[in-house]
């Protein structure tokens, strides 16, 4: 069945017959590809999005003549995997930009309520055990939950000045605490936390954090920056033995899913792609655009897509790690891990 989008329009109003505004948009009227190529989605998705997020965006444009929920779920589609200024994703559909910037705003805000729908860390028994036999089965590492890293998504720099969203790196970012599964399904995604801050503060002042702490079976993994923890798995710093090398192996390649999952969020979504520019918005919307493509990222892969179609090939910068202070030492999560290493790697 034909499903016509209606646009409004204001647009009409202020620009007159002259201005590129199309009276109905039909989805049957056009190609899979051109879905694809404009917006980054299949049509049978894009339709799925309408209807999840209908009464959300219809409850925010109760105008007479309110842009529609399916032009709205295109606009934002448009904007987040073109990485382009609005202005050109509007002129594809005919809106103007003041009317393309509220779509990317109320779809960005309705994902934004759908986030602890579709992004949860379920710990239940059959949960875990399909987690631990499906990464096993990829690197051999035993036990493991998920797979932890925080990321950075360039922003421009906030009117504020505020330093504390100035990354190592000597850019403005936020933030991004992600932990995924063996498939790349995202778990849990935190995507508010200034750019300038330490990488393990961001973990403790996380909700993960306090869900990790009663576990008492199975854990996540973290790379050299992350303290070793019962619930923490991370690299042996200095590997000696065959088994520690064979360990450090095992959990470099399993921990590799979480940075080939960013990959692919920010090839599929290319307005987080650092290297074409920087999120134009303020810390707190651009931490919502981040966590709305996480949402768009995993509703995607629950609806069959591939979650690793697009990503790029080149793996994202492996950081150093800091220099282990004695009190962060944790010697019951050292006795653990020396028994995985014998259990499972000698």
């Amino acid at each position: 069945m034909a499903i016509p989008i209606a646009i409004l329009d204001c647009d009409l109003l202020l620009h007159g017959r002259g201005h590129k505004t199309l009276d109905r948009f039909d989805l049957d009227s056009v190609s899979d590809n051109f879905l694809f190529t404009h917006f980054g989605f299949p049509r049978n998705f894009i339709l799925y999005l309408v209807e999840i997020l209908r009464e959300s965006l219809s409850r925010r444009t109760q105008r007479s003549r309110a842009i529609s929920p399916e032009v709205q779920v295109l606009a934002a589609l448009g904007f987040y995997t073109s990485g382009s200024f609005q202005t050109s994703m509007g002129d594809t559909i005919g809106i103007s930009q003041a009317s393309m910037s509220r779509c990317v705003s109320n779809v960005t805000k309705a994902l934004v309520e759908k986030a602890p729908q579709f992004i949860t860390f379920n710990r239940d028994l059959a949960n875990r055990e399909q987690s631990f036999q499906e990464f096993q089965r990829g690197a051999g590492f035993p036990g493991v939950l998920g797979v932890l890293d925080c990321v950075q998504v360039a922003i421009k720099a906030p009117n504020s000045e505020d330093s504390s969203y100035v990354n190592k790196k000597g850019f403005h970012s936020v933030a991004c605490q992600l932990v995924c599964d063996a498939r790349g399904l995202l778990l849990s995604a935190e995507t508010q936390w200034p750019g300038g801050l330490e990488d393990t503060i961001v973990l403790e002042r996380s909700s993960i954090f306090r869900q990790l702490q009663d576990i008492k079976e199975g854990w996540l993994l973290g790379d050299s920056r992350y303290p070793l923890r019962k619930w923490l798995m991370t690299p042996v710093e200095c590997p000696e033995s065959p088994a520690e090398f064979q360990y450090n192996l095992s959990h470099a390649t399993t921990h590799e899913i979480v940075d080939r999952t960013f990959r692919a969020i920010q090839t599929r979504f290319r307005c987080l792609d650092g290297t074409k520019g920087c999120l134009q918005y303020s810390p707190e919307k651009s931490s919502a655009i981040v966590l709305a493509c996480c949402v768009l990222h995993n509703a995607s892969l629950q609806s069959g897509l591939d979650a690793w179609t697009l990503e790029r090939t080149e793996p994202l910068e492996q950081p150093k790690g800091p220099e282990q202070r004695p009190e962060d030492r944790d010697s019951q999560a050292e006795e653990l891990r020396k028994q995985i290493i014998l259990e499972h790697f000698s």
